[in-house]
C-alpha cells in the first residue's frame, strides 16, 4: 500500500488531481446530507478540504495557487456568460434597486468592522483580516496587506486573521439566507420560474376605439409613438390574421399586443379600450385561440443568423408570420425589430402552418447542432478577463491601484462576450447544462484547494484566545449586516427573494452561498443580481479596507 500513500502524499501533478478529485467527491456527497433541513450543497467541499489540511493532506504550493485560481476563473466566467444575454436588460430595469443595497452592505459592514474592533481592543490591522476574511474577499485582503506594507506594518496578521474567519465568512452567508427564508420570507417573496416573463413581457388585447388610428399603418403608429410593442394578432370581421408593418387599422378592430409592463397603460390610451382578459396566465392554449393561425417555438441554431438584427430577415412580410417574443437565457425579450438574435434563442412564431415551416428553415430549429461545444468563446474569454483584471486602476485619494482581479475580471468580460459578442458574430451559446459543468467544476475545485490552504493552521488558532474573539467578531461581521440589508429590501425596496439572495451573495463576493442559492431557488434571479452588484462591490471592497486602515492607522 506504499504507492497509495505516494498518491496522495507525495507533491506532482497527479497528486494534485487526485487529493482534489477525493476532497470534492466526499464534499459533494456529504452536501446533500440535510442537517436540519438544510444541506449545504458543494459548500461542504470547503470543510472537508478544511479538514484534510488540518490533518497534514497538502500540494504543491504552486499546482495549489494554480487549481485555486483556475476554478474561481472558470466559474465566475461561466456565470458572466450565462447572465450576459439578461445582465443589461435587468440594469436597466431594476439595477439601481439592486446595487443600493448591495452598496449598503459593503458600507455597513465596514464601518462595523472599524467600531467593533476598536470597542473589542483588536489592532486595525487583525480587524482589516477579519473583515476580509468574513466578506471573504481575498482581493481586499491583498490590498489591505499592501496598505500595511506600505505603513511598516507587519502583515502576518491580516493574513492569519482571515484564514482564521474566512470558514464563517462561507457558512455565514449560507446562514443568513436560511435564517432570512425561515422567519420573513412569504410565499409570493418567492420568484417563479416564469417570473422573468411577467416582468419583462406583458400581452394585452386592445379594442380600437380612438379615431386618431384609424386608417394609418403599424409602422407608422409605431415610429410615431415611440412606444416599443409587437401586434401579434389582429381580428376584423371575425377572421384573424397577422399584421405586417404596412397594414392600416380599422375602428373596432381587436389588436393582440405583445409589449412591456410599463407599456400597457400608454397604448391603451392610443389604440382605444384595453379588454378584460388575461393573456398573461400559464395555462394559454396559444393554438386554440383561433383555427386559421398556429404559434410555436423555432430555435435559432443557424450560425449566418448569430448577430443579425430580426428586421434584417424581413420573416413578416416574406413570409406572413409574426415572432412576438424572444426567449434568452431564461429571460423573455420582446421581439423589435432591433433585436440582435443569438445562437439559441427561442423565437415565438405565429403564422399558417406553411408559413412556420418556412421560417424553420431559415433559422434551423435544429437542436442536435447546438450540442457542439463553442470553446474558442470561453478561452478567448479567459484571456481577455484575465487582461482586464490586471490592469491598475488609478483612484483619487488612493495610493496604491485597485485591480478587479481574477475574479472581477472574468466576469466582467463574461457578461460583455454574452451580451455583445453576438454582434462580433461570435457564436457565445453553451447549453444550459453545459454552463452548469463549468460552473461546477470550477467551484469544486476552487473549493477544494481553499480549504486544504485554510485548514492547515485552522485549528490552532482558533483553540488560542484572540482567536475566539476574532471568529466571533466575523461571524456577527458577515450575518448582522445580510440580515439588516436583506429585510430591508425585502420589505422597504420590496424586491423577489431569489434578486435579495444574489445581491446579499454578490456583495459578499461569495460564490458559495450563490449556489446554494441557486439550489433552492427557482428561476435565474439569483445569478442575475449577483452578476449585476459584483463588479461593483468588489471594486467598492478593496478600496473601503484601505480606506479604513488609513483612517485609523
Amino acid at each position: 500500500m506504499e504507492w497509495l500513500k505516494e498518491l496522495l502524499t507525495v507533491h506532482s501533478a497527479l497528486q494534485a488531481v487526485v487529493v482534489i478529485s477525493l476532497i470534492a467527491a466526499i464534499g459533494i456527497g456529504l452536501g446533500k446530507i440535510r442537517f436540519g433541513g438544510i444541506a449545504l450543497g458543494s459548500a461542504f467541499i470547503f470543510f472537508v478540504g478544511i479538514v484534510a489540511g488540518h490533518f497534514g493532506l497538502t500540494l504543491d504550493a504552486s499546482m495549489l495557487a494554480y487549481a485555486e485560481s483556475f476554478g474561481l476563473i472558470l466559474f465566475v466566467y461561466a456565470l458572466g456568460l450565462q447572465v450576459g444575454p439578461g445582465f443589461f436588460s435587468s440594469l436597466r430595469s431594476g439595477g439601481m434597486r439592486l446595487v443600493s443595497p448591495a452598496v449598503a452592505v459593503v458600507l455597513v459592514g465596514t464601518a462595523a468592522a472599524a467600531a467593533v474592533g476598536f470597542l473589542c481592543g483588536v489592532p486595525m490591522a487583525e480587524t482589516s483580516g477579519i473583515l476580509c476574511g468574513a466578506t471573504t474577499n481575498t482581493p481586499a485582503l491583498g490590498a489591505a496587506q499592501q496598505t500595511l506594507a506600505q505603513l511598516g506594518l507587519d502583515t502576518n496578521g491580516a493574513a492569519l486573521s482571515c484564514a482564521v474567519t474566512y470558514p464563517l465568512g462561507v457558512v455565514g452567508v449560507i446562514l443568513a439566507i436560511v435564517f432570512l427564508r425561515k422567519l420573513f420570507v412569504r410565499p409570493d417573496d418567492l420568484p417563479g420560474p416564469d417570473s422573468e416573463h411577467r416582468k419583462n413581457v406583458f400581452i394585452a388585447s386592445y379594442h380600437l376605439t380612438n379615431p386618431a388610428v384609424f386608417g394609418r399603418s403599424v409602422h407608422d403608429i409605431a415610429v410615431q409613438s415611440n412606444h416599443r410593442f409587437v401586434i401579434s394578432r389582429l381580428w376584423r370581421d371575425g377572421r384573424v390574421s397577422i399584421p405586417t408593418s404596412d397594414k392600416t387599422l380599422q375602428q373596432d378592430d381587436v389588436i393582440l399586443v405583445v409589449t412591456t409592463p410599463g407599456e400597457a397603460e400608454a397604448l391603451r390610451i392610443i389604440f382605444g379600450e384595453q379588454e378584460q382578459k388575461d393573456w398573461n396566465t400559464e395555462n394559454i392554449d396559444w393554438n386554440a385561440i383561433d383555427s386559421q393561425l398556429i404559434s410555436q417555438r423555432i430555435l435559432v441554431t443557424r450560425p449566418e443568423i448569430n448577430g443579425r438584427k430580426l428586421s434584417s430577415l424581413r420573416l413578416r412580410n416574406n413570409y406572413g408570420i409574426n415572432i412576438s417574443r424572444v426567449y434568452r437565457s431564461g429571460v423573455q425579450l420582446l421581439a423589435t425589430p432591433d433585436l440582435r438574435l443569438q445562437l439559441g434563442d427561442r423565437l415565438t412564431v405565429v403564422g399558417e402552418a406553411t408559413a412556420i415551416r418556412n421560417v424553420e428553415r431559415i433559422l434551423g430549429n435544429a437542436v442536435k447542432s447546438l450540442n457542439e461545444p463553442n470553446l474558442i468563446a470561453v478561452f478567448i474569454g479567459l484571456i481577455l478577463g484575465l487582461i482586464l483584471g490586471s490592469i491598475p486602476l488609478s483612484v483619487p485619494g488612493i495610493s496604491i491601484p485597485v485591480k478587479l482581479g481574477a475574479a472581477g475580471g472574468p466576469i466582467v468580460v463574461g457578461i460583455l462576450i454574452g451580451t455583445f459578442g453576438p454582434r462580433l458574430h461570435m457564436i457565445t451559446y453553451t447549453t444550459q447544462s453545459a454552463n452548469l459543468m463549468l460552473r461546477a467544476l470550477g467551484l469544486s475545485i476552487y473549493l477544494a484547494c481553499l480549504g486544504l490552504e485554510a485548514g492547515a493552521h485552522f485549528f490552532e488558532t482558533v483553540m488560542r484566545p484572540e482567536g475566539a474573539l476574532w471568529l466571533g467578531m466575523g461571524f456577527a461581521l458577515t450575518f448582522v449586516p445580510v440580515v439588516v440589508i436583506g429585510l430591508f429590501a425585502l420589505r422597504v425596496l420590496k424586491l423577489d427573494f431569489g434578486s435579495v439572495a444574489g445581491l446579499l451573495c454578490g456583495s459578499m463576493a461569495n460564490p458559495m452561498a450563490l449556489n446554494y442559492a441557486n439550489d433552492t431557488i427557482e428561476g435565474d434571479k439569483p445569478s442575475v443580481s449577483y452578476a449585476t452588484v459584483y463588479p461593483v462591490c468588489m471594486f467598492l471592497r478593496v478600496i473601503a479596507v484601505q480606506v479604513m486602515l488609513m483612517f485609523t492607522l
